[in-house]
């Protein structure tokens, strides 16, 4: 496949690559890749982390930047430094100068959040200067694509970007335009996925400058759409018959020949211009057709404006269309001999030479070009044909003039180029140069030769070389057409991409500037209309408040400008008018527009008189001022239509089919030119128009046909093909592409602010940003809102949970914003212009407050803590200098010296404590050895018995796999199951391909058949064309058959007599050579008898000359005759001319009438159009049904399977309602469908009985099990609390213990730590509940949601129901006003339809008179021959005819005079109509001005309600409402008094037209006289008696018409009297409804008094009743704005009347004052005529059957049971004529066409089905897994209980209970699992069951499969979650007891050791006690010795001894002493010293 040519960066030929060098592209790409280069994302994604900087964010809010303008940037950011009045002081922000502006220039900046956005419509500060920063920020990052709302903008980046290759398209290929960065293939791939979704037509259109690259955006769209959309990729293309009748040659796919298109356009329509080295000039709109499964199925092309001028000359460094050039580089020299090719610089056409482009070969081109076209399937003859053509053109600059010497006669004086030129097409080389130098011209009724001048000639060669190229362009284009298969192929929907220039604002502009900036006109006004509805969906989708606007109304004026045909007529319309004149010219046209135009307020006059410009217009994008010059030229675009004649004659076939339709053209007009520019006086028929605009229905088909006989100018063609274009667009769904250049040198990376700002501006982007200001173009989401701007309202939002709605509503109402400012809806807040960029400045300034705040607490605090430290230092140096005062005392005392010296040594006596100690340790650590080893003996008798459990536990777990084999077995048995299913389901799946093939079968067929009756067609047309022609051919060739059949006549009589007279003479020259001979023979002596004869002879010979005289005379006076009769032919030749004349006016009149039928259907459209209103009211109700269905989707699936099927029968209802209410046979099917249904909803219904009874059962079990483990929780909570007393007591004999023991503190620890994890347990317990509970509470709050929304959905459609009867409601008094006004709607609506119906009437009464007229021809015709065969008799008669001529010609100045009559009446009418015209504007303006005083008064209420808050100013606020009131009535007053006077007005004008009506009947009667003359004469001629019978049946038939159009006039009459009435009948209900609403507001102001009065005495309660006040007011204001609506639509529906009524009144005068016209109507009048009647015919069957489809769609809402059971039928009846549809009915061939895309949806369920099932056999094997774990849990639990067993015996009863609980709680599990088991045994055979039905009923099965395994689905989930619960719990339990068993092992560990300190307390109490004995007595025996001592007696040691030993053996028997045996052996040790002293 040929890939599409990938052109550097976006810029058609933006840079110096070729605009088709795809290879060298791709290769470059490749490497780049390869070489990693560059990275795609670069060019696609923001750097999110340079934007949300927070030093940009507060430079930006400390700054306060803003935009100034600039000269040389657009603008500069500044910072406001001071303000001065109306004057700012600005500091510029780039170096830093002061500045003085002006504050209206300044423009505000957004926030830096904002920077590089992707869509410019979120920005916050919407302005220009905002836009071009975004804009210029992205380009200079490499980002060329930025939305802007729905526009895409595109800045040609001149340079290589690596974003479209195919890795690029499959990143886009099926996202979201928000998921992805802005790029062309998100519009592409949103456009084709909207036309897949909605089954929408969709547009893609690109505009902008020259090389602002729109080509090549355009080609990146058709590359993407063939990748994507390519049929090739998933099929086969199976549309194509298999057998071509015609097979192509190179016939590529299709989207290779799309591919291939460009190349071919853009060699033919693209040249190198200034900005643009591969500019395309024309526009072009290719529609891309697709099947209903979004695969190409074929394409079409239409091209608009090409510049054909450029093919005759260039601008300076500009060159010619490409074509040119590619053909004389690289043609061989074969084609260059056989083209008569020469070198560039021979040709003058090529104006500049051969111009180079930069990185192209033309060569290559050509062959590029030439491939492309044998791909597209052109043959070798057609392309050599288009290159002659091609050739000629360039010979046609060729052909030189020369000026003759004595006169201005032109002369060729040598003839060598229009040689080559008439080889090449095919043509005399005389007859050309004839035709050129002196054409015939048309001078009165004779043809005479005309010489031309040398510029005529000039001028006349080169519009022959710009129609030649342009018509080659139009072939070659229908030819691309025809290979894209158009006809054949017609796809289901379409994606049109436009490729057109866009505004162009040139110094001076001339034609085309205008016709483009019209075009630009109507697409803007298509976007603005566009985004007019988006932004009206998404405020109607929100909820919001908004009065909606439709900014498309603001260009209708200048369109109107433009295009308006009359009343006063529009630019187009003027120049076609001038272009009708002779002697009109451009200056008469610019006067004629002044005088016409002049006070349009889009229109302005040159304002000096040397002013370059003739006029301006005001258009969106800026003025633009234009020149008038050669603009009638232009517009009629003449040609010689003698060298036009040689064209269509030519030899050359393909030359005679380009000019097929000019020559019956030149036939059929002839108009009279001046060629403005050659300085000439105007000449006669020199240059002819060109009528001709498209080719005949032969060559190009119908889209090409044009009405015979019509002017056709290039305006009117280009405006109907405008019309046409816009028709299609806004039949689809608009994307715009804008495409900008950024500069004119072609710089890569280089932005002119003020050329992009211009293009901003002509682009639409700006208008497009206007219309965003007047609405709320920023919305923000209600979290993001809350969680950014909270920190404003600190305390608006209390505590706890908040729904994010009713928070920012708060939010709202705390930060005090103007209501005005911003709309709350139900997902987002919407926020006018500049509301967010304010948020966020007062948000920076409060972060600031706060971070300053923050700084300043942490200053103080660091300022606090180093004061303290200085404290501490100051205290410390004074503790410093106390001990060192101190130190400087004790220094030189002795004792200290003494002291400090012997401390030291006092270390030495404790050494042998020291040792004790050690030997205590010693003793402790093998105590703890011995009692490690009963520990580790106890362990392995523990070990034992765990190892018996262990066993114990295995012979269960083989218990338990007995039971999982049984379990394997079920599976099995399921799994055998599955596959039958899967079985049963690939039957249908083979059934439905068969289906397939079968539909596929009939679609070829069906195709082949459409084909054959498109060529039937096509022939039938061409054949009807030729016998049209042939049968004008053959009149003309009767008459002169007739002509030349007299004139053989009296040549014959002549040529007898002559005959006859030559026999007389042979015989006598017989007679006298007999007599000669004898005479000779008898003798030469015989010399007097001949001298006789010779007498005799010459005798003869005078009589000879005498008959010759009496010849030549009657030749003669046979002349004389044939002169005679040639001036009547010239008389009935001019009484045919005036006939002609009478037929184009009959023409204009039929134009009027058209126009007048237009309207009448733009009232059916209006009417349409409310209808749509209806239907999208409609749509929404079923849209807020379906959001409520879908929330409610977990409870309700039989009502989603119920709309479901209702949809469906929508769907089907309109594609079979054509077909299947026709046969009994049918509707008995109906009725069996019927019962059928009615048994399938049974089944259903008890299916979803069983279903919810199975979620019933589920719900019940769920509970009691929750009840049993909260149960179990509760009695664990009572055993923790229990374990809490038992660790209390614990942890008191602990601090008692821990003096004693250390080894007790780290068991304590340990069980510290292990109740915390057992707290962190419980604490989850607990959470789970909660959670659990919370979960519950979500639930109900949910449910309770829910059922507020159905309340709120019903009031909805309740109010949406009761619409119409609120005025009741609100006002009871205004009820039987309201009815009147409806009783007047409803006269108003018959009134239209009779309006309607009166138009069929005139429309058959005109058939009747066209019939009557064709009588009248054929009577006519009758005539003629019959004057044929009297012309013999003209001699005769001459007398009688002149009499006749005389009579003709007064009648005719009387017909004059009576036509001058009719029309000064006519004047007349029109300057009342005017007047009243004058009236209704006076009207609307004070119909606005009231407006104007409503709106100032709801603006006033709304201040009134802002001021209601403060109590002071109340009084003063219900004054002004007083005074505004009081203005308001004395406003009514005035426009009542004007009513009034418009209402005599009215009266007036009523009697005027009475009056034209007595004028009429008047000019009746003086017709009636001049017919009787008319009679009168026609009775005395006697020879043409035979007539007379005729001419009394068309009299009779003329007065029957008078008669039918006088009582048409009477009914029209009294149908105007009718809506005059009923006009007054509405202004008397208007002044009644103000004076009711006058009453209304003083009854409101009455009220006000009292409210005034009860707050005076109620302060307190001033608040509700302010509420009260204003929920009043607004229901008051929401009546009178509802009243204010009615009443409009009632004035509009009577303007409409009026409208309607003046123009019957217009086509009544026109069809009066041409009522003879109608007798010589055409047959192209009657065409259209029966064309109108069609439209009319179809128009009402689209009422018909849209008031049929509103009816259905209200029933269907009241009873979808009924809709469910009749899709269901329906359905199974398409199964049935899909399975009949082999037999070939033609009927089923189309419903089989609308059933394929049900049938593709069918098989898209289907495949839902097996992924449905897969899901169920996943989620089977995921039940077996839990089986296992739950059985290897349940092991566990038991391994735990046995383990339990093992416990105290003070805990055994507890945990006895837990076991039962256990084995409760697994009986119950069990039971839940065969309960869930043996229902998922019964769904499954319910789902068997269910197959074999749906193997029965096919795609109704499927549905219900698919539905009850989605509910399964859902089961199963609840199933696991409340099998996860139960693991859960289980989990917890074992921890539990786990946990349990540890408290009991530490409590019993810690009794024993408990007792076992006990034991040694008591022990070493008993040793202490000891011990203080043995003192006691070692103290007696001191104080003994002391005693003996003082009395000086003998000391003895002993006792010391024996003493000390036996305090020895004591501190030796003291294992485990504390510290008071230590203080006892120190207080020992102390008493020893003064012993041993």
């Amino acid at each position: 496949m040929r890939l599409e040519p990938q052109r550097p960066g976006l810029g058609a030929g933006a840079n110096e690559h070729h605009f088709r060098g795809n290879c060298s592209w791709i290769l470059l790409f490749t490497m780049a890749q390869r070489s990693g280069l560059e990275d795609p994302e670069r060019y696609l994604f923001v750097d999110r982390a340079v934007i949300y900087n927070p030093a940009t964010q507060a430079d930006w809010t400390a700054k306060k930047l803003v935009w100034i303008p600039s000269e040389r940037h657009g603008f500069e950011a500044a910072s406001i430094k001071e303000e001065r009045g109306d004057e700012v002081m600005v500091e510029l922000a780039e170096n830093g100068k002061k500045a003085m502006v002006n504050k209206d220039d300044i423009q505000k900046m957004n926030p830096p959040k904002f920077s590089k956005v992707e869509d410019m419509a979120e920005l916050t500060c919407l302005n220009e200067a905002s836009v071009l920063h975004n804009l210029k920020d992205r380009y200079y990052s490499g980002l060329i694509y930025t939305y802007s709302g729905l526009f895409c903008v595109v800045i040609n980046p001149y340079k290589n970007l690596p974003i479209y290759s195919e890795n690029i398209i499959e990143m886009y290929r099926g996202k979201k335009r928000h998921e992805m960065p802005p790029h062309i293939y998100a519009i592409s791939e949103s456009a084709y996925r909207c036309m897949l979704q909605d089954r929408e037509d969709q547009s893609i259109l690109c505009t902008g400058e020259s090389g602002a690259g729109k080509t090549e955006n355009t080609k990146k769209v058709i590359q993407y759409l063939a990748h994507v959309a390519s049929s090739h990729k998933g099929r086969k293309d199976h549309n194509i018959p298999q057998e071509s009748p015609k097979p192509v040659k190179h016939q590529g796919e299709l989207e290779r020949q799309l591919l291939q298109a460009n190349p071919i356009l853009e060699s033919f329509g693209n040249a190198k211009t200034v900005k643009n080295d591969n500019s395309s000039r024309f526009g072009k709109f290719i529609r891309i057709n697709f099947d209903v499964t979004g695969y190409i199925v074929g394409a079409n092309i239409e091209t608009y404006l090409l510049e054909k001028s450029r093919a005759v000359r260039q601008a300076k460094d500009e060159r010619t269309f490409h074509i040119f050039y590619q053909l004389l580089s690289g043609a061989g020299e074969h084609l260059k001999s056989d083209l008569l090719l020469e070198g560039f610089n021979n040709y003058r056409f090529l104006s500049n030479g051969y111009i180079p482009i930069p990185g192209q070969q033309d060569k290559d081109n050509f062959q590029e070009t030439m491939e492309a076209m044998h791909i597209m399937g052109f043959s070798h003859e057609e392309i050599l044909s288009m290159l002659k053509v091609v050739s000629s053109v360039l010979q046609f600059g060729n052909i030189s003039f020369k000026k003759e010497r004595n006169t201005d006669q032109a002369s060729m004086p040598e003839n060598t180029v229009a040689q080559k030129l008439c080889h090449l097409l095919g043509m005399n080389v005389m007859e050309f140069t004839r035709a050129i130098l002196t054409p015939r011209i048309k001078v009165g009724r004779d043809y005479v030769q005309k010489a031309q001048t040398k510029e005529q000639a000039d001028f006349a060669v080169e519009a022959l070389a710009k129609a030649t190229y342009e018509r080659l362009f139009r072939w070659l284009v229908h030819r691309i057409n025809k290979a894209l298969d158009r006809t054949k192929r017609q796809g289901a929907s379409f994606i049109g991409i436009l490729d057109i220039a866009g505004f162009e604002i040139f110094e001076l502009n001339s034609f085309e500037q205008l016709c483009i900036n019209y075009t630009n006109e109507k697409l803007q006004q298509l976007f603005n209309h566009t985004m007019f509805i988006l932004e009206q969906e998404e405020y109607q989708r929100e909820g919001i408040e908004w009065n909606f606007i439709d900014f498309g109304l603001d260009l209708q004026p200048c369109i109107d400008l433009i295009e308006r045909p009359a009343n006063p007529p529009g630019v187009l319309a003027l120049l076609d008018e001038e272009c009708w004149f002779p002697k009109a010219t451009d200056k008469t046209f610019v006067e004629k527009l002044v005088q016409e135009q002049g006070s349009h307020s889009k229109f302005q006059k040159p304002r000096q008189l040397k002013d370059k410009a003739d006029f301006c217009i005001i258009h969106y994008a800026g003025k633009v001022d234009y020149k008038a010059d050669e603009w009638l030229m232009k517009n009629m675009d003449p040609l010689n239509d003698n060298v036009a004649t040689l064209l269509h004659q030519s030899s050359d076939r393909f030359v005679a089919e380009l000019w097929k339709d000019e020559i019956q053209n030149i036939q059929r007009a002839s108009f009279y030119d001046s060629v403005s520019g050659l300085h000439e006086t105007p000449v006669d028929r020199i240059v002819g128009l060109d009528q001709v605009t498209g080719m005949t229905e032969t060559a190009f088909g119908s889209a090409y046909k044009t009405k015979k006989g019509m002017f056709r100018t290039v305006g009117q063609l280009y405006k109907e093909s405008l019309t046409k274009l816009m028709a299609t667009l806004r039949n689809t769904n608009p994307n715009f592409v804008r495409c900008i250049i950024p500069n004119h040198e072609k710089r890569a990376g280089k932005l002119d602010p003020h050329l992009v700002l211009d293009q901003l501006r002509c682009n639409g982007v700006l208008e497009g940003i206007r219309i965003c200001r007047q609405g709320f173009p920023n919305r923000i989401v209600f979290q993001e809102f809350r969680q950014r701007y909270e920190i404003l309202t600190p305390n608006a939002i209390p505590k706890g949970f908040m729904d994010g709605k009713q928070a920012c509503e708060r939010m709202i109402r705390a930060l005090e914003l103007d209501p005005n400012l911003y709309r709350i809806g139900q997902s987002k807040i919407f926020f006018r212009a500049g509301v967010l960029a304010h948020l966020e400045e007062e948000r920076d300034l409060k972060i600031t407050d706060i971070i300053i705040f923050f700084q300043a607490v942490c200053r103080g605090y660091l300022a606090r803590k180093a004061f303290a430290k200085k404290q501490q230092q100051l205290s410390a140096l004074k503790v410093l200098q106390r001990n060192c005062a101190a130190y400087l005392k004790l220094r030189h005392w002795q004792w200290w010296r003494v002291f400090t010296k012997v401390k030291p040594l006092l270390q030495v006596t404790r050494q042998e404590e020291e040792l004790q100690a050690k030997d205590e340790e010693l003793l402790k650590v093998k105590e703890k050895q011995t009692k490690v080893e009963g520990e580790l003996e106890e362990m392995e008798r523990k070990h034992q018995q765990l190892l018996e459990e262990k066993n114990i536990l295995a012979e269960q777990l083989q218990a338990e796999t007995e039971l999982f084999a049984e379990a394997e077995e079920m599976r099995a048995r399921l799994a055998a199951k599955k596959q039958e299913l899967e079985e049963i389901l690939h039957d249908l799946e083979s059934r439905v391909e068969e289906e397939e093939e079968r539909n596929q079968i009939l679609q070829n067929e069906k195709k082949k058949m459409q084909a054959h009756i498109q060529d039937l067609e096509e022939q039938l047309d061409e054949e009807e064309g030729a016998r049209q022609k042939l049968q004008l051919e053959k009149v003309t060739a009767e008459a002169k058959i007739k002509k030349m059949e007299e004139e053989i006549l009296l040549l014959e009589d002549q040529n007898s007599k002559f005959i006859k007279e030559k026999k007389l003479m042979e015989d006598r020259i017989a007679e006298c050579s007999s007599q000669l001979a004898e005479e000779e023979e008898k003798a030469k002596n015989l010399a007097k008898i001949r001298n006789k004869q010779e007498v005799m002879i010459t005798d003869l010979e005078e009589r000879l000359k005498k008959e010759e005289k009496t010849r030549q005379e009657l030749e003669k006076a046979k002349r004389k005759l044939d002169g005679e009769t040639t001036d009547l032919q010239d008389q009935i030749a001019e009484l045919q001319a005036q006939i002609d004349e009478l037929k184009i006016q009959l023409a204009k009149k039929e134009e009027e009438l058209q126009g007048a039928l237009a309207r009448g259907d733009d009232e059916t459209l209006h009417k349409n159009n409310a209808l749509k209103v209806v239907r999208e009211l409609q749509a929404q109700i079923a849209e807020l049904q379906e959001d409520f269905e879908s929330e409610k989707a977990s409870r309700n699936k039989a009502e989603k399977q119920k709309r479901d099927l209702s949809e469906e029968l929508e769907a089907l209802k309109t594609e079979l309602e054509d077909t299947l209410d026709t046969t009994a046979a049918q509707q008995e099917l109906r009725t069996k469908r019927e019962q059928e249904v009615a048994e399938l909803k049974k089944a259903l219904e008890e299916e979803t009985k069983n279903h919810e009874a199975q979620i019933q059962d589920m719900r019940q079990r769920h509970a009691t099990a929750l009840e049993e483990l909260s149960e179990q929780l509760e009695q664990a909570k009572r055993f923790k609390a229990n374990l809490e007393k038992n660790k209390q007591g614990l942890e008191t004999d602990n601090k008692e213990l821990a003096c004693e023991v250390k080894v007790l503190q780290q068991v304590k620890a340990e069980s510290e730590h292990k109740r915390k994890k057992l707290d962190a347990q419980v604490q989850e317990l607990h959470a789970k509940v909660s959670e659990g509970d919370r979960l519950r509470a979500e639930l109900a709050e949910k449910a309770n949601k829910l059922q507020n929304e159905l309340d709120n959905v019903s009031t909805l459609l309740e109010e949406a129901e009761k619409k119409g009867i609120k005025f009741a409601k609100d006002a009871s008094s205004l009820e039987s006003q309201l009815q009147d006004t409806q009783e007047l709607l409803q006269e108003e609506t018959r009134q239209k339809l009779n309006l309607s119906s009166r138009i069929r009437q005139l429309e058959e009464e005109k058939n009747s008179l066209q019939e009557q007229q064709e009588e009248e021809e054929e009577a006519r015709k009758n005539l003629e021959k019959q004057v044929l065969a009297l012309q013999s008799q003209l001699t005769d008669t001459k007398k009688k005819v002149d009499d006749d001529l005389g009579t003709i010609e007064s009648l005719e100045e009387a017909k004059k005079k009576l036509l001058k009559d009719v029309e000064a009446l006519s004047q007349r009418l029109e300057e009342k109509a005017l007047a009243y015209d004058k009236l209704e504007k006076t009207k609307n303006r004070l119909q606005q001005e009231l407006d104007d005083l409503m709106v100032d008064l709801d603006h006033q209420r709304q201040i009134v309600s802002n001021l209601e808050k403060k109590q002071k100013k109340f009084d003063q606020l219900l004054a002004e409402e007083k005074n505004i009131s009081a203005r308001y009535a004395e406003e009514r007053d005035r426009a009542e008094a004007e009513a009034r006077e418009k209402e005599t007005k009215a009266l007036s004008l009523a009697r005027a037209l009475e009056e034209a009506l007595e004028a009429k009947e008047e000019f009746e009667r003086q017709n009636k006289q001049l017919r009787a003359d008319m009679e009168d004469l026609m009775s005395s001629k006697d020879d043409v008696g035979k007539n007379v019978h005729e001419l009394e049946k068309s009299k009779r038939a003329l007065e029957q018409q008078v008669e039918e159009m006088r009582t048409q006039l009477e009914e029209l009459e009294d149908e105007l009297q009718a809506t005059e009435d009923a006009k007054l009948r509405l202004e008397v209900n208007m002044q009644a409804m103000k004076a009711q609403f006058e009453r209304d507001l003083q009854t409101r102001d009455e009220q006000n008094e009292e409210k005034k009065r009860l707050l005076i005495k109620q302060v307190r309660e001033l608040e509700a009743e302010l509420e009260d006040e204003r929920k009043q007011r607004a229901l008051a204001v929401a009546s009178k704005k509802k009243m204010e609506i009615d009443l409009k639509d009632l004035e509009a529906q009577i303007e409409a009347a009026n409208k309607a009524r003046d123009e019957v009144i217009k086509q009544l005068r026109k069809l009066q004052a041409q009522m003879k016209d109608y007798q010589r109507e055409l047959e192209e009048a009657r065409a259209s005529r029966d064309e109108i009647f069609a439209q009319s015919k179809e128009s009402e069957k689209k009422l018909k059957s849209l008031e049929a489809e509103i009816l259905q769609l209200q029933e269907e809402l009241a009873s979808s049971e009924r809709a469910r059971r009749h899709a269901e039928q329906e359905r199974d009846e398409l199964a049935d004529e899909i399975a009949n549809s082999a037999s070939g009915k033609s009927a089923l061939l189309d419903e089989k066409r609308r059933l394929e895309a049900r049938i593709a949806q069918l098989e898209e369920e289907l495949e839902e089905e097996q992924s449905n099932m897969e899901l169920l056999n996943d989620r089977f094997r995921k039940t077996t897994l839990q089986v296992d774990t739950l059985n290897a849990e349940l092991a566990a639990e038991r391994s735990a209980a046995q383990k339990s067993d093992n416990a105290r015996q003070q805990l055994e009863r507890q945990n006895k209970e837990l076991k039962a609980k256990l084995q409760e709680l697994e009986g119950a599990v069990k039971s839940k699992f065969k309960a869930t088991i043996s229902a998922l045994e019964a769904k499954i055979g319910q789902l068997e069951e269910q197959l074999e039905q749906e193997a029965k009923e096919r795609a109704a099965a499927n549905k219900l499969v698919r539905r009850t395994e989605k509910k399964l689905k859902e089961i199963f989930m609840q199933v696991e979650d409340e099998r996860r619960h139960a693991d859960q719990y289980k989990e917890q339990m074992e921890k539990a007891n786990a946990r349990m068993k540890q408290l009991k092992r530490q409590l019993e560990e810690a009794e024993e050791e408990a007792t076992r300190a006990n034991a040694s307390r008591r022990k070493l109490q008993r040793e202490l006690d000891d011990a203080t004995e043995a003192n006691e007595g070692l103290s007696r025996e001191v104080s003994t010795l002391k005693n003996r001592l003082r009395r000086g007696g003998p000391i003895s040691f002993s006792s010391s001894r024996s003493g000390r030993r036996q305090l020895h053996i004591e501190g030796a028997s003291l294992e485990l002493s504390d510290d008071d045996t230590e203080s006892k052996t120190s207080d020992v040790n102390e008493t020893q010293p003064p012993q041993s002293e």
